[in-house]
Parts: structure tokens; C-alpha cells; sequence
């Protein structure tokens, strides 16, 4: 029994280790957006200051153990054995859960999903207890209500006042500084660089030097007996420091960021290491109790309460360290890392570029609702204060990096502001999310920056509602897992926690390699050629750039359409159910996608000169409309032979077979042809693909015309000629609408 909650115990820590891996990659979103997405310093010398902050951070860690051994559920009434099954399903739950996350790219909370695991799991495994002997203890004995309340409250009421303080706070500095943030410089400098650099010193070593594992007690009176002296000389001397780094031509801002990363880093480590290790170490503590019963002789010590738990107990400040490293090791390598902050940074970007999300119904009423009301702002705001303002937040004037989303003036506050409301939670010892308030302080300050324009708001607010609503998910989900995997090795035993172990191996195996192929398929040139697109200021370039990105896509689409034609009609001909379903299910996607690429390309135009813009608007739209429409033929040709074949009616006489076959490789060597063809960028060669074309509508119009002459003498044959006269009529409007698309391509191609 000894041994087998040994290795129990050890694999509770192997967990651990791949749960700091699989959380670091999701939480870096919370200290890496704002350097990242300013542009602040390579990725590589931004990873190393947040290394540096994750390890001074660590420290902080000691005093919020608690919420794993006590805060949620009350050790006392259940025994070791009960409690090593919550620990299990907590720690699995968790990383199927942030691992499927991580592969969405989407940013979820590790103490959300580790709150609602722990609740789920005691709440589940007390009802158990409380059903088998409801005359002994109630079901509130068994669980810290109170305590749990208040965590989650905290946690969600940090979504609002994170927005809300993100959006005042960036509105008044953007006004003193405005986009334009380097004229007059001198004088503003130094006061914005001492108020940054003291609240960070304040907030993460005077607010959090009560859980620092070597503060001894004569160290904490100290500092709480003089605080306001020590934040004084700080503010003075940061000022002048400050004033004398201008002067000598450093970049006091971007000491800000990389400043505010390490201390971001610091209370991401501070507040959020328990999560990962919190768990495992509780384990680890429970399992020595259970050492020294046996040591003592009791007979069954899997059944003793663990009411020991409820003591104070700091973790060890190696174990602290090395998850540390391993985090940091983690960090460095991880490429979902990059996909988290990707869609942070895309959601808070000042100017439009790849937004990754559609249009909502939500979004465009809370679009439509807020111009209402800032309409009615602007009608009774005076004329000259709303002049003034407007001058303030003019974003023509913005002065960014290459390729930064955002300027250094924001991202300064995003750090700042969130380093400081995660540090007080942490003060409190209320473990807030890290994410939720990052993330809301970022598209509070992008709000107040006027990212939101017209052109991206819905896709915006539509972004924040999907990972807003993920993050509700995440509660749910993550209660639910937990319940389940608590209840199953309750009952199961030893076997189905064995099976539980083995199920999310196979899950975290499984998502690495869908991602893995997601990621290779980011890598193509189209997308490569788009990245340099987002961030060229040339205009001349631009165009050269989107002319060869439409070629491209082209180039992938008359692919599909080849392969999609082929796939229905040899399913309709030799009666292939499955190829059907599958090209009736890849149809509507390729549909999506071709949507998000014209979303994009006419983002894009919009950054190329006036004049070429408008000219070529018309063909774009028709090179667009052509696509979409022989997504709508290849959709009306599948339907009928889906519904056909799969009701097993009569297939296609052998003589309607074979007239159809040689018109069949006729059409998809057209489509390949001109798919080389734009490849090639021969564009002259295009005018005989037209030719051929025609060629080949003429045909079908003779098979379609022999067809209907012939029909009325073989009414046997009827729903089977009308499925294969639908295949004609839209093979024909497919060739037409191919026309149609060489015809634009060519007219873009020669546009100068």
C-alpha cells in the first residue's frame, strides 16, 4: 500500500512538471503581450527579463499555499486516501483542460481551472460522504463556502475593474503624452518614469515582502514602519533617474516595459506557482503523514482524517525554485507560447491587420450601442474641448516600432497597471487571475486608444466576448473533469485511475500533434508574405506584396476546387457515400476561409495608394465573387449525389458514364492549368485558358441539349439523369465562373 501511494505521490509530480510547462506557455500571455507587441526588445532578451521575474517572484509563493490544503474544502472530515483521489483528478483535469486551450491559442486561467477543480472535486466527493452517513456532519462541514465565495468573486470582479481602470488610466495618459508621445518629452518624462518604476517597487516588494520565504519578522516591521519614507526616496530618486536617462538618450519607456515584464513575471510567479505546484506538494505533505502513521503503527492510516493540513506550512524554497526553472525552460521553448500572445496582441493592435475572429450579433449591438452613446457624447461636449481631445488621440501621429502593434506608451500602463492589481490580490492573499487582468487591462488601454475602429470593433468585441466566454467555460469544465475523475477513481480504484492516467497521455499526445500540423500549416508563404504586409509602411511595396499573396491563394483554390470536383463526380459515378460526406463537410469550411482572405486582401488594399485601390477594388471583388461562386456550384452539385447515392437509387447508365468522363478530365485539367499557369505568373497564357474554356462550356451545352431531347424516351432513368443534368448545369457555371476569375487576375496583375 506504502509503495503504491508512493507512485501515486511521484506522478503527481510529474504531472506538476508538465502542468508548469503546458501553464507557462498559456499565462505568458500575461507578462510577454506588452513587450512583445511594442516591440519593446527581440522575443529572446523579452524571455530572459520575464526568466529573471520568475524567479524573484517565486519567493512570493509561500503565503497563498493554503488555498490547496485548506481553503477550499476542510481536510478534517476527509481521509488520506479521499484526499490523494482529489489531488489526481485535480491535476489531470487540469492539464487536459489548459493544454486543449493552449492549442486554440486562446488565454484561459490556471487559477480559475484550479479554484473550480478543487471545488468540484471536494464538492462531489462531500456529497458521497454526506449521502452514505447524512446523520453525522452536514454538506456545508464539508467545504469552505465562504472562503470559496470570496475567491471567486475576487477572481471574476477582477475582469471588470481590470477594463474599467485599463481604460480611465491609458485615456489620461494618452491625453498628457498623445500619440506623438515624444514632443515636449523632457518635461513629462521623468514624473511618468518615477510614478511607473516607485508603484512597481511599492506594490511587489512592500505589499509582498509578507510572504517573501527570507523575510524575518524584525525585516517586515521595518518596512511597514516606514513605507511612506522608502516609497518618497524612491519616487525622488527614480524621477532624477529618470531625467538623467533622457537626457542621455535612453528610452525611459522601454525600461518601463522591460521593467514592468520582469515585475509582471514576478506576481505571475508570485500568484500563480501554486497553482501548478500547490497541488503536489499538499500530496507530497499528506503522504509523510501517512509515513509516520504506519511508523507508528496504526492499522489502516489510508482511513485517518487529515486534519493536519489546516496547519500553517510553508513549501520549501527548492521546490519553488526548480519549478521556476522549469517554467523558464518551458517559456523558452514553447511555441503555443507564441500562439497565446499572437491572439492578445491581435486584439489590442491600434491598427487593423489579421483579426482572427468574425462578426457576432453581440458584437455588432454593442457596437452600434456605444456609437450611439458616443455620438451623443460628442454632441454635447463643447467644440473646442472636443478639438482638443481629438488632437490628443490622433493615432495618424503614432509613433511605433516596425511591425510593433502598439507604442511604448501603452504598453508601459498595461504592464504597470496590471503588475499592480495582481500584486495587491496578492497581497490580500486573493488568488486573482493573472489573465483576466492582463487581458482586461490591454483592451481596456486599446479602448481608450481608439483601436476600435469602425473597421475592427465587431471583430474586436467579438474576440473578447469568445475568450470571455471561454473563461466561463473554463469554470464550468473544470468543475465538471474534476467531479467526474473524482467520483470515477472513488469507485474504480486503482484501474480506472490508471485508465484516467493513460486517457489524458493520449489527449495531450493527441493535441500536440493537431497543433503541431496547425502550426506547419502558419509556416506557408501566403501567410509569411502577409505577415510582411501587416507591417511595411510602403505603399509601392504593399501592392507588389498583395498582387503576389492573391496569386497565391489563387493558386491553393483552383487546387481544391480540382481535387472537390474529382471527389463528387467519381462518387456520384461509382456510388462512394463517404467521399461525398466528406466533400459536403470540407465545402462550408474552404467557404470560411476564402471569406477570411478577403477580409484580409482588402485590408490590405486599403494600405496600397488611393488610386490603385479603387481601380482595382472591382476585380478583386470579381476574383472574390468567382471563388464563392464555384463554392456554390461544387455545393449544389454535391447535395443532390450526396442524397442520391446514399438513398442507394439507380447509379448512371454505363453510356451517360462514359460520354462523361472525358468531359470530366477536360475540366479538371483547366483548373490545373490555370493553376500552373497563375504559378508561373504567365498571365498572357491566360487568354488561351479563357478560349479553352468556352471550348468546353460548348461542349457541355450539346451534352446538356442531347440530354433534354432524349430524356421524355427513358422516364426509367429519370431521377438519375436529373441529378446528372444538375452535375452538368453546375459544371458549366463553375468553367464560367473560372473565366470570369483568369480574367481578373490578369487585369490586377498588369494594373501599375
Amino acid at each position: 500500500m506504502e509503495t503504491l501511494y508512493l507512485g501515486i505521490v511521484i506522478f503527481l509530480f510529474a504531472l506538476a512538471i508538465l502542468d508548469l510547462s503546458i501553464g507557462v506557455s498559456n499565462d505568458a500571455v500575461n507578462f510577454l503581450n506588452s513587450a512583445v507587441g511594442a516591440r519593446a526588445g527581440s522575443y529572446k532578451t523579452v524571455l530572459w527579463v520575464a526568466a529573471v521575474g520568475i524567479f524573484i517572484g517565486a519567493a512570493f509563493s509561500n503565503g497563498m499555499m493554503d488555498l490547496t490544503r485548506h481553503g477550499i474544502f476542510k481536510p478534517e472530515h476527509f481521509t488520506f486516501s479521499e484526499l490523494m483521489n482529489i489531488f489526481m483528478a485535480v491535476m489531470v483535469a487540469d492539464i487536459i483542460l489548459l493544454d486543449i486551450f493552449n492549442s486554440l491559442g486562446l488565454p484561459t486561467s490556471t487559477t480559475v481551472s484550479r479554484v473550480f477543480e478543487l471545488l468540484g472535486a471536494s464538492f462531489v466527493l462531500a456529497i458521497v460522504k454526506w449521502l452514505s452517513a447524512p446523520q453525522l456532519l452536514s454538506l456545508g462541514d464539508y467545504i469552505n463556502a465562504e472562503t470559496a465565495l470570496t475567491v471567486i468573486i475576487a477572481i471574476f470582479l477582477s475582469v471588470a475593474v481590470a477594463f474599467f481602470f485599463g481604460s480611465v488610466v491609458q485615456y489620461i495618459t494618452r491625453l498628457i503624452f498623445s500619440f506623438n508621445y515624444k514632443r515636449h518629452l523632457k518635461w513629462k518624462i521623468g514624473l511618468f518614469g518615477g510614478t511607473c518604476f516607485t508603484a512597481i517597487l511599492y506594490f511587489m516588494l512592500i505589499k509582498g515582502v509578507s510572504g517573501m520565504s527570507f523575510a524575518t519578522p524584525t525585516f517586515k516591521s521595518f518596512i511597514a514602519s516606514n513605507t511612506q519614507l522608502i516609497m518618497f526616496i524612491s519616487f525622488v530618486v527614480s524621477t532624477l533617474i529618470s531625467y538623467l536617462l533622457h537626457a542621455l538618450g535612453i528610452s525611459v519607456f522601454r525600461l518601463i516595459v522591460m521593467f514592468g515584464t520582469m515585475s509582471l513575471a514576478m506576481a505571475f510567479a508570485g500568484n500563480d506557482l501554486v497553482n501548478f505546484i500547490g497541488v503536489p506538494l499538499s500530496g507530497y505533505e499528506i503522504y509523510g503523514y501517512f509515513r509516520e502513521a504506519i511508523a507508528d503503527g496504526i492499522s489502516d492510516p489510508s482511513n485517518m482524517n487529515m486534519h493536519r493540513l489546516n496547519d500553517p506550512n510553508n513549501a520549501s524554497w527548492l521546490f519553488l525554485m526548480l519549478s521556476g526553472l522549469v517554467m523558464v525552460m518551458s517559456l523558452m521553448r514553447s511555441e503555443k507560447a507564441k500562439n497565446v500572445v499572437k491572439t492578445s496582441v491581435s486584439l489590442s493592435s491600434q491598427e487593423a491587420g489579421d483579426e482572427m475572429f468574425g462578426s457576432s450579433r453581440a458584437a455588432r449591438h454593442i457596437v452600434r450601442f456605444a456609437r450611439n452613446i458616443g455620438e451623443w457624447v460628442d454632441e454635447h461636449t463643447p467644440v473646442r474641448v472636443h478639438r482638443w481631445v481629438g488632437r490628443r488621440l490622433d493615432a495618424s501621429e503614432a509613433i511605433m516600432p516596425e511591425g510593433a502593434a502598439f507604442d511604448l506608451v501603452r504598453a508601459s500602463v498595461n504592464l504597470v497597471l496590471a503588475g499592480l492589481l495582481v500584486a495587491l490580490g496578492t497581497s490580500w492573499k486573493l488568488p486573482l487571475s493573472t489573465t483576466y487582468v492582463t487581458f482586461m487591462v490591454a483592451m481596456g488601454t486599446s479602448l481608450a486608444d481608439r483601436a476600435w475602429g469602425r473597421e475592427t470593433a465587431v471583430f474586436r468585441i467579438t474576440g473578447v466576448i469568445s475568450v470571455i466566454g471561454g473563461w466561463i467555460v473554463t469554470a464550468g469544465v473544470s468543475f465538471i473533469l474534476a467531479a467526474i475523475f473524482v467520483v470515477a477513481m472513488h469507485y474504480g480504484g486503482l484501474y480506472v485511475s490508471a485508465a484516467i492516467i493513460l486517457l489524458s497521455i493520449g489527449i495531450l499526445i493527441h493535441n500536440n500533434i493537431e497543433f503541431n500540423k496547425k502550426a506547419h500549416a502558419e509556416k506557408t508563404e501566403t501567410e509569411k508574405i502577409y505577415a510582411e504586409m501587416c507591417i511595411t509602411k510602403d505603399k509601392v511595396k504593399t501592392w507588389q506584396l498583395l498582387k503576389k499573396y492573391i496569386a497565391l491563394n489563387e493558386v491553393d483554390y483552383l487546387n481544391f476546387f480540382a481535387e472537390q470536383f474529382d471527389n463528387v463526380t467519381s462518387g456520384f459515378l461509382n456510388e462512394e457515400v463517404k467521399r461525398l460526406r466528406k466533400v459536403n463537410n470540407e465545402l462550408p469550411k474552404q467557404k470560411t476561409i476564402i471569406k477570411a482572405i478577403r477580409r484580409k486582401q482588402t485590408m490590405m488594399l486599403r494600405k496600397t495608394e488611393a488610386r490603385m485601390a479603387i481601380e482595382n477594388n472591382t476585380w478583386l471583388h470579381l476574383i472574390y465573387n468567382s471563388n464563392q461562386q464555384v463554392i456554390y456550384c461544387l455545393m449544389r452539385m454535391c447535395e443532390p449525389c450526396l442524397e442520391h447515392v446514399d438513398n442507394n437509387f439507380a447509379p448512371l447508365p454505363e453510356d451517360l458514364r462514359n460520354q462523361f468522363e472525358p468531359l470530366k478530365k477536360d475540366v479538371i485539367e483547366l483548373f490545373r492549368k490555370s493553376s500552373e499557369t497563375i504559378s508561373k505568373e504567365d498571365y498572357d497564357a491566360t487568354v488561351g485558358l479563357r478560349n479553352e474554356g468556352d471550348k468546353v462550356k460548348d461542349k457541355i451545352s450539346q451534352m446538356r441539349k442531347s440530354l433534354v431531347s432524349h430524356i421524355h424516351e427513358d422516364m426509367d432513368r429519370y431521377s438519375v439523369i436529373y441529378v446528372y443534368l444538375n452535375v452538368l448545369q453546375e459544371t458549366q457555371e463553375m468553367v464560367s465562373s473560372l473565366r470570369h476569375n483568369l480574367r481578373a487576375l490578369r487585369k490586377i496583375e498588369r494594373e501599375v
